[in-house]
C-alpha cells in the first residue's frame, strides 16, 4: 500500500500539483517590476527619430529590422503577465492614437522604476497608487494649457502635413517632408464631407453567353476575385474584355469604392447603376514589378494608393509602418485637432508644473507624485541618449528655459552637442490626443502592475511534446 505523504498546510495545499505561486513584496511586486523595467528597457532605444532598429525574427522565422514599437512588441508575443499589461495598454494607444505606443513603454516602465525605489524606501504600496493617481489627473489638467496650436482647416495640405511630421519622423528620419506631404494628400484626396468619419483602410498601400451580354452592356474591364476558366478567357479576348483577378477580397472592396461599382456574387450582365467606372485601364511595370493601373482623373475619388519603392523588402514593410503612422494620426487629427510641442518640451514642462504640485500635498503621497514628475523626464532624456549627446546636460537647459517661461522649448535632435530648440518655430508638433492617451494609459498600466501582491501560475496544460523520429529524412 503507497504512503500518503500530506501536502504542506498554507494555499499550495488548496491548488494542484504543478501550480505556481507568488506573494508579497519580494515575490510579486518586485518581480513584476522588473520584468516591465526589462521591457522599457529593450524598446529605449527605439525611441525618437535617432532611436535604433531591431531585428526580430518570429515564430514564422520572418524578419522584421524596425524601430516601430507595435510591430516589435507583436512579432516578440511578450509572455509575462506583467509586461503583457504595458504591451495591451501601447496595444491600446495605438488603436486610439495611432503613434505614441514607444512613449507608453517607456514612460509606464519608468513609473514602476520610480515606484520601486519608494517601495524600498518604506512606502506602501497604496500610498503610491494614491499619488500616481493625483498625479495623472493633474497631468490631464495642465495639459491642454500646454496647447500651441490647433489645425484649422484640415484641408490645408501645409498645416497638416506639419501636424504629422513628427510621426513620421520617428520611423523615416530624412525623408519626413517628402512623406508627410505625400501621405497628406492621400488623406485630403478622399476626406468626405463629415471628417470624422474618415476611414484609414481607404488608404492602400466571369459563362459564355453571359460573357457577350456584359459586353453588350458596354463593360471594358471585368474583376473578379475567383478563378477563370480557359474557355471564358477565349471569349473575354473574343469581346475585347480586360479580365483582372483581385486575390484579396478586401481589395475587391476597395476597388468597387472608388470606382462605384457593385460587387455581383456571380457573372451576370450589370446594369448601369451597379458598373463602375475608370478613365484609364492599363498594365504597366514599377521597377521590375508588373502592376496592373486603375487611374481615375477626377478629384473626389474615395480611394488612395500610395505607391513605395525601396532597395530591399525591409526598408519598404518600414516606410509603409511609417506612411501608416501617417495616415492614423492625421485620423486622429480629425477627432481633435489641438497641438502640443513635440521634442521633449510638454514632458518637461508638465514635470515641472507637477513637480510644484507634489510639493503642495501634504502626506506621503507627495513623494510619488515627486517620482512621477521624475518619471516624465524620463522621455526627452532618452531623445537625448538616443541622439548621442549627455542627456543631464539637455535636462538643465531644458529646465532654465522653462524656469523662464519658454514653455515650447525641447530637445534639438539636429544639433552636433547638446542643446534645445523652440519646438514649435522647428516645426516639431505633437498631437494632444496622442500625448493624452500615452499618459493615462501609461499610468494606468503601471498602477495596474503594482496593484498586483499575487501571482497564482496553473500548470500548464497539455501533454508531453512529441519524440523526435531521428531516422526520418527532413524531406518527409
Amino acid at each position: 500500500m503507497a504512503m500518503h505523504i500530506p501536502r504542506a498546510p498554507g494555499f499550495s495545499q488548496m491548488i494542484k500539483d504543478g501550480a505556481k505561486h507568488f506573494s508579497g513584496l519580494d515575490e510579486a511586486v518586485y518581480r513584476n517590476i522588473e520584468a516591465c523595467k526589462e521591457l522599457a528597457k529593450t524598446l529605449k532605444s527605439a525611441y525618437g527619430p535617432h532611436g535604433q532598429n531591431k531585428m526580430v525574427i518570429n515564430h514564422l522565422e520572418k524578419l522584421f529590422v524596425t524601430n516601430d514599437a507595435a510591430t516589435v512588441l507583436r512579432e516578440l508575443e511578450v509572455q509575462h503577465p506583467a509586461a503583457k499589461m504595458i504591451v495591451l495598454a501601447s496595444q491600446q494607444q495605438e488603436q486610439e492614437a495611432g503613434d505614441g505606443t514607444n512613449f507608453v513603454i517607456a514612460f509606464a516602465g519608468a513609473l514602476c522604476e520610480q515606484a520601486e525605489e519608494l517601495l524600498r524606501m518604506g512606502v506602501s504600496v497604496t500610498e503610491v497608487i494614491s499619488g500616481y493617481e493625483q498625479a495623472t489627473k493633474k497631468a490631464l489638467e495642465i495639459l491642454p494649457t500646454l496647447e500651441c496650436g490647433r489645425v484649422k482647416d484640415l484641408k490645408d495640405r501645409d498645416s497638416v502635413a506639419a501636424s504629422i511630421k513628427t510621426a513620421v519622423m520617428s520611423k523615416q528620419y530624412g525623408h519626413e517632408d517628402f512623406l508627410s506631404k505625400l501621405i497628406c494628400d492621400a488623406c485630403l484626396n478622399i476626406m468626405p464631407d463629415h471628417q470624422k468619419s474618415f476611414n484609414v483602410d481607404k488608404i492602400r498601400i466571369c459563362k459564355i453567353m453571359q460573357i457577350k451580354a456584359i459586353a453588350d452592356t458596354g463593360c471594358k474591364l471585368i474583376v473578379t476575385g475567383g478563378k477563370v476558366g480557359e474557355l471564358a478567357l477565349h471569349y473575354c479576348n473574343k469581346y475585347n474584355l480586360m479580365v483582372l483577378r483581385l486575390l484579396s477580397k478586401f481589395d475587391v472592396r476597395r476597388l468597387c469604392q472608388t470606382v462605384g461599382a457593385t460587387a455581383l456574387p456571380r457573372i451576370t450582365p450589370p446594369t448601369a447603376e451597379e458598373a463602375g467606372y475608370v478613365d484609364h485601364a492599363y498594365a504597366d511595370e514599377i521597377g521590375e514589378q508588373a502592376v496592373v493601373i486603375l487611374r481615375q482623373e477626377k478629384e473626389d475619388s474615395q480611394l488612395a494608393t500610395i505607391v513605395i519603392r525601396g532597395s530591399t523588402d525591409n526598408l519598404m514593410d518600414d516606410i509603409e509602418r511609417a506612411v501608416d503612422d501617417g495616415v492614423n494620426t492625421f485620423k486622429a487629427l480629425t477627432k481633435d485637432n489641438r497641438l502640443v510641442a513635440g521634442a521633449g518640451a510638454a514632458e518637461i514642462e508638465l514635470a515641472k508644473q507637477i513637480s510644484s504640485y507634489g510639493e503642495t500635498c501634504p502626506g506621503l503621497e507627495q513623494y510619488a507624485i515627486q517620482k512621477f514628475a521624475q518619471a516624465l523626464e524620463t522621455m526627452p532624456k532618452i531623445l537625448a541618449e538616443n541622439t548621442g549627446v549627455k542627456a543631464t546636460e539637455v535636462l538643465s537647459q531644458l529646465y532654465a528655459a522653462h524656469q523662464d517661461g519658454q514653455k515650447n522649448v525641447g530637445v534639438d535632435v539636429e544639433a552636433e552637442g547638446p542643446a534645445v530648440c523652440d519646438a514649435v518655430k522647428a516645426g516639431l508638433l505633437d498631437l494632444y490626443l496622442t500625448k493624452f492617451w500615452a499618459i493615462k494609459f501609461a499610468s494606468q498600466a503601471a498602477t495596474t502592475v503594482l496593484k498586483v501582491d499575487q501571482i497564482i501560475m496553473a500548470k500548464a496544460a497539455g501533454g508531453p511534446k512529441p519524440r523526435e523520429n531521428k531516422d526520418w529524412d527532413e524531406d518527409d
